[in-house]
């Protein structure tokens, strides 16, 4: 039997904490039946899993009645909703079909515009197209009010214009750099926090700015100044501005990254599981960021369980680039559960049905994660088959140069080779530390082989010591403070 209150409640888990905290600075409520249940609201949106119970002594209409109003109250601030709005209204207009109180809203929303908005582009173009019917029509007077506002944001217009064009040259270089490393992206830091603080450039670009300034921070590192700008995005969203879902699910799924390159995982966490309320477009993709840091937090079950939640979502998308990142992460939960079985057969099938496809996107993501189920079953010949079979030691020469750089795949190989009696000792360990002599390394760095060769040394236990003691003199050569 369903719970007296089960469909406010699931209502309740919609809802995110910056909703709620909208919701709650803008209420008026003289009852106060609906302030407590407002309360309650905001206390389970900014918890993921709450406890505080509903009072079911409260008139069950007043929640139906506070919930249709959170409904009305959050989609007349959505700029999704209005940017779909605005599209309907111009569809009208272009088709001589716009009726008399469609033209009333419209021809409000431009007498009440004070400043650019998130989607003010669309909105001033709007207006533009609706001056030119209100003109050929001899409608003077309400030609005058579209008119007014062009003129008075054409300036405002053509900023954000020239923003835009510059942030798509800007997006090249940094997006270039993310995936191939070849060109340098840190010359658009300075004009992307400009971009980011002028509140006279419309709110997509300001966003934008503060999108592209996170690719910055994970291509050079740089995640000092990054969390004083979320949290002053933080606050904009606090007073109900560039509000959706869809944005705030982007905006906590962008502070998991941050907060899991400072370690503060349980942050990470917090924010990933936000991410998640909301199902978009980019779903899966914050479902496998969030996986990767319960898995750094060793909470092996929740990651599982999360992924297989998940699943099905994962099986309807058509975006291979997240799908492959999925099944990657899938196999190393089920790697981390001990399912290892169960990983290399999935794993096979993945790989038979979308080998084209895994070759030319996360080739080798999904080829970490299958080496080590193999790996973790002493399934030498077959590791050694499938990176031959597949040429992936040619693939990896072509990442070697990267800054980030690890050799997972090439010591696999090698490990495998070793045990099959294919490779001596000695010519392993010679080419683990010409490798490792040879390459700069700084704390994150150190981190990641540190979890490679402690994945290796259940095969090749003197590999871990000696690479253990080269890691350290490493660390204390770059002084990264890295703790052995």
């Amino acid at each position: 039997m369903r719970p007296k209150l089960h469909a406010f409640d699931q209502f309740s888990k919609s809802l995110l904490p910056h909703e709620t905290y909208y919701l709650l600075n803008s209420q008026q409520f003289a009852d106060q039946d609906r302030l407590q249940i407002l309360n309650t609201l905001h206390e389970h949106g900014r918890q993921i899993e709450s406890t505080v119970p509903w009072d079911e002594s409260i008139d069950k209409r007043k929640y139906s009645h506070l919930k249709n109003w959170i409904e009305e109250r959050l989609k007349a601030i959505d700029v999704d909703e209005k940017l779909v709005w605005m599209n309907d209204m111009e569809r009208k207009i272009m088709t001589d079909s716009i009726a008399p109180d469609d033209e009333k809203k419209l021809l409000s929303a431009i007498r009440r515009y004070r400043k650019p908005g998130f989607f003010f582009c669309k909105f001033y173009e709007l207006v533009r197209t609706y001056r030119q019917f209100l003109l050929i029509r001899l409608r003077y007077k309400d030609h005058q009010v579209a008119d007014q506002f062009i003129s008075n944001f054409a300036p405002a217009y053509k900023l954000s214009q020239e923003v835009d064009e510059k942030m798509h040259v800007a997006t090249k270089d940094i997006v270039s750099q993310y995936a191939q490393h070849d060109v340098e992206s840190l010359q658009w830091e300075q004009w992307l926090e400009e971009v980011f603080y002028n509140e006279q450039i419309d709110g997509l670009n300001r966003y934008t700015a503060l999108l592209r300034l996170t690719f910055i921070g994970l291509n050079y590192r740089k995640f000092d100044r990054l969390l004083e700008k979320f949290d002053h995005m933080d606050h904009i969203f606090q007073e109900g501005d560039f509000y959706s879902k869809r944005i705030l699910s982007n905006y906590y799924a962008n502070r998991l990254l941050i907060h899991s390159k400072f370690k503060e995982f349980d942050k990470a966490i917090y924010y990933g599981y936000l991410s998640l309320r909301w199902k978009n477009h980019d779903y899966i993709y914050y479902v496998n960021n969030l996986a990767a840091v319960l898995l750094r937090r060793q909470k092996n079950t929740e990651a599982l369980q999360l992924m297989k939640a998940a699943y099905p979502v994962m099986k309807d998308t058509q975006n291979m680039y997240n799908k492959i990142g999925f099944v990657s992460f899938y196999l190393l939960c089920l790697n981390a559960n001990q399912q290892y079985k169960s990983a290399e057969n999935y794993a096979g099938t993945f790989f038979k049905a979308y080998k084209k496809e895994i070759i030319e996107n996360r080739w080798h993501l999904f080829f970490t994660s299958y080496l080590e189920t193999l790996l973790q079953q002493n399934k030498y010949t077959k590791v050694i088959q499938l990176i031959h079979q597949n040429h992936i030691l040619e693939l990896e020469k072509k990442n070697q140069d990267q800054p980030n750089y690890i050799p997972t795949i090439h010591w696999c190989y090698l490990v495998a080779s070793f045990k099959e009696g294919y490779l001596k000792e000695k010519s392993m360990l010679s080419q683990m530390d010409t490798w490792l002599d040879a390459t700069i390394l700084e704390e994150g760095r150190i981190n990641r082989i540190l979890h490679l060769v402690e994945q290796l040394k259940p095969h090749v236990p003197k590999l871990y010591y000696r690479m253990y003691e080269k890691l350290k003199q490493k660390s204390i050569s770059a002084g990264s403070g890295q703790r052995f």
